[in-house]
């Protein structure tokens, strides 16, 4: 009999369902793009529903194409990480618009706590710093700010994205995984439950929160209306975690980067919790039969979007793909260099009210020039990681890569020039849905140990560093003089 997993894929801007064996082979996969609702500078939000119905509805269309319910051994769900949903317990529906990670709405509130001197404590408890990022000041705004989240009473649910659609799958399951309760503020990194002093901390209540489970084993089941036949839902991670498992960096100082909506770095850290001193995070890299593995994690938090900006709303590329052929077309950046904080920067930075800038520019500038600045910031952003992981203690040897932007070939040639290592990037790039799957192959039974569901990975495509170092050393100082212009104002 077929062993086949369901994956559901929710990101920040679509949302897919795909169909995997127990080898990793796709067999397809069905996707509904989101819309982001931007109502002010710096607000970020979606429509809960809207991800429920679609995320139904690309479910549906694979099980169907599997030949119904019984076709699937089990689901594994990864998600948009720090992303908060309200919604009330008797109908599942939301009571208010969804507070997107790239959200910096609380940041007067991060930084209020900061001044009071508490963010050295928070780190130490739950490997975070205070950034709007995190979930747990999200729910502290909403609750403070919407009256209908407020009237829910003792029917208010909160929780992150997989949270909210396992409620909707099972009928009123509310848990959490352990990956995603870690990007919460709100659980201690040693902690098997939520944490009273951070949630005073918010003023959040605890009976709002969902129950924080394995991310790997029976989960619960799916209604039995929705899909003809009730579904094990055996696996569950936030999407970098996911995507780390799916690079089968299982071990000890092995390393990924992520470049979707946003760039994300992690070292898994094994079963002792990081503490950094370089402002990176600590994070649960998956929890499985009550034992935690720790990652050590760097946040860029504009990668693909930038491109999608770039694209959709200043009309400087056609398609995504362009950039490629423009970076080609010229011989270097014309000077011009792009600081996409575009929501704020991210690690090793840490500023929310950073702003994004274009330098450098001249007559001679053309758009191709722009299109490289572009390219090229993720591999300053990601040189600025490396500096601080290794300051950490951690020095990556080489860095296994994935998400959309990888596809551009110049732009991973580029990665490994300036980090000066080796670049792995998988011939099959949804590493995330592959770790997803990987989880619920382990929750089910398929596979006894994530190790020995590492053989449904894909071959590598290795990328050396070419490129002359005085070459090197002149661009990062480049970048350094651009993005501390930016960190002065």
């Amino acid at each position: 009999m077929a062993q086949n997993i369901l994956v559901i894929d929710e990101g920040t801007t679509s949302t897919r369902a795909m169909l995997f064996d127990r080898h990793g082979k796709l067999h397809g996969s069905q996707q509904e793009a989101l819309q982001q609702y931007y109502p002010a500078p710096g607000l970020v939000e979606h429509d809960a529903q809207e991800i429920w119905d679609k995320t139904l509805r690309c479910c549906q269309k694979m099980i169907e194409q599997a030949g119904g319910a019984d076709k699937i051994t089990a689901i594994g769900i990864t998600n948009q990480r720090e992303t908060v949903v309200a919604w009330d317990k008797r109908t599942g529906e939301p009571l208010c618009k969804a507070i997107v990670w790239q959200d910096r709405r609380t940041a007067e509130k991060c930084n209020q706590l900061k001044a009071d001197g508490l963010e050295p404590h928070i780190q130490a408890k739950t490997g975070l710093l205070l950034d709007p990022y995190f979930s747990g000041s999200k729910i502290g705004w909403m609750l403070e700010n919407f009256p209908e989240v407020r009237a829910a009473g003792d029917n208010l649910a909160f929780g992150t994205i997989e949270s909210y659609l396992i409620y909707r799958l099972t009928s009123g399951q509310h848990v959490t995984d352990a990956s995603n309760a870690s990007r919460t503020m709100l659980m201690a990194l040693d902690g098997d439950d939520w944490d009273d002093e951070l949630l005073a901390l918010f003023d959040i209540p605890k009976k709002a929160l969902p129950r924080i489970v394995d991310c790997a084993g029976k989960i619960g089941h799916t209604a039995p209306g929705l899909f003809g036949g009730a579904i094990a839902i055996c696996g569950s991670a936030g999407d970098q975690q996911a995507a780390t498992i799916g690079q089968a960096c299982l071990q000890p100082g092995q390393t990924k980067a992520t470049f979707g909506t946003g760039a994300f770095i992690l070292t898994n850290s094994g079963d002792t919790a990081p503490r950094s001193e370089n402002r990176l995070l600590a994070t649960v890299l998956y929890q499985h039969q009550g034992k935690r593995i720790y990652a050590l994690e760097g946040s860029v938090f504009v990668a693909g979007s930038l491109m999608q900006w770039l694209r959709d709303d200043i009309g400087l590329l056609t398609f995504a793909g362009e950039s490629e052929e423009l970076a080609r077309s010229v011989e270097d950046n014309g000077g011009v260099y792009l600081v996409p904080a575009l929501s704020g920067l991210g690690a090793p930075h840490w500023r929310a009210d950073a702003t994004a800038s274009i330098s450098g520019l001249s007559f001679s500038s053309k758009k191709a020039h722009i299109a490289r600045a572009a390219l090229e910031s993720m591999s300053y952003q990601c040189h600025d990681l490396k500096t601080a992981f290794s300051a950490d203690g951690v020095d990556w040897q080489n860095l296994r890569i994935d998400g959309g932007m990888v596809v551009n070939d110049w732009m991973v040639q580029d990665l490994a020039d300036i980090l000066n290592i080796t670049v792995e990037r998988p011939e099959f790039f949804e590493t995330t849905a592959l770790g997803a799957a990987m989880l619920a192959a382990v929750g089910c039974g398929i596979y006894p140990t994530l190790e020995a569901a590492s053989v449904m990975i894909s071959e590598l495509d290795v990328h050396q560093p070419d490129i002359d170092p005085d070459i090197r050393s002149r661009r990062l100082a480049g970048w350094e003089k651009a993005i501390d212009s930016v960190l002065a104002n």
